[in-house]
Formats: C-alpha cells, structure tokens, sequence
C-alpha cells in the first residue's frame, strides 16, 4: 500500500502484532514524495529507521502525534526540519474531553457498587465477575 499513496496515516493500536509494522521497507516503498502521519501508537514505526529515511529524504516528512518513548521524544526528531512532533494531541477537543471524563465517573460509580469496571483495561489482570 505504501507504494501506491502519498500519504501513508497510521490509526492504529499498539500491540504485539503491530510493533515496528512500518520499518524501513514500508517507508522505502512509501518514497521520496511520501509523508508518514502517525496518531495511533508510537511503537507501530520503528523509530530509527523513521530518523533515517526522514535524514536521507527517503521520504519527504512525517506527521507525529505519538512516538517510541513518549513523553519523551527522540532528540534526533526533534532535530529533523521534516519531522513534526506533537505532544500527542489527535483526540483532543471539549466533546473528547468530556466524554472522557463522564467515561470515568461511570466506571468509578461501577467499581464502588461492586460491579466493576464498565471499560476494563485489556492489559490489567482484571476479570468481569473476579
């Protein structure tokens, strides 16, 4: 696909499945016009091969709402003229907020009438019902 577009974005969640999922294969093949967007997870690219391929021009720039190490970012990014770095920013508005914060009032008042959690985090150790 990277081959095929100008601008590659990246909305993905981060997992074990899709860590490093764009390497510098994906950006060579994205090439020297492409930009890589990226508000899903910082560990999707690997980030070396991003500071390479944006040092050489193999791609033209890239887009970050997230990367590796966040909060804190690589120097070397910081560093780059074709590489924008958010302070991860993509979901924030007032309606994302709020929603957010009603989200966990309505956990909270589960969780002390012992129902649990509404939305559990997948990677805790909670279970529904123990």
């Amino acid at each position: 696909m990277a081959r095929d577009v100008n601008v590659l974005m990246i909305a993905a969640p981060g997992n074990a499945t899709t860590d490093n999922m764009v390497d510098a294969d994906v950006l060579k093949a994205l090439g020297p016009n492409g930009i890589l967007v990226n508000v899903g997870r910082g560990a999707i690219v690997d980030e070396p091969a991003l500071i390479a391929a944006l040092r050489t021009n193999a791609i033209l720039g890239a887009g970050l709402d997230v990367t590796a190490n966040e909060p804190d970012v690589s120097p070397e990014l910081l560093e780059l003229e074709n590489a924008f770095v958010l302070p991860h920013l993509a979901g924030a508005s007032t309606h994302t907020w709020k929603v957010m914060a009603d989200m966990v009032v309505d956990n909270l008042k589960s969780w002390f009438a012992g129902k649990g959690p509404l939305t559990p985090v997948p990677e805790t150790s909670f279970t529904q019902g123990g």
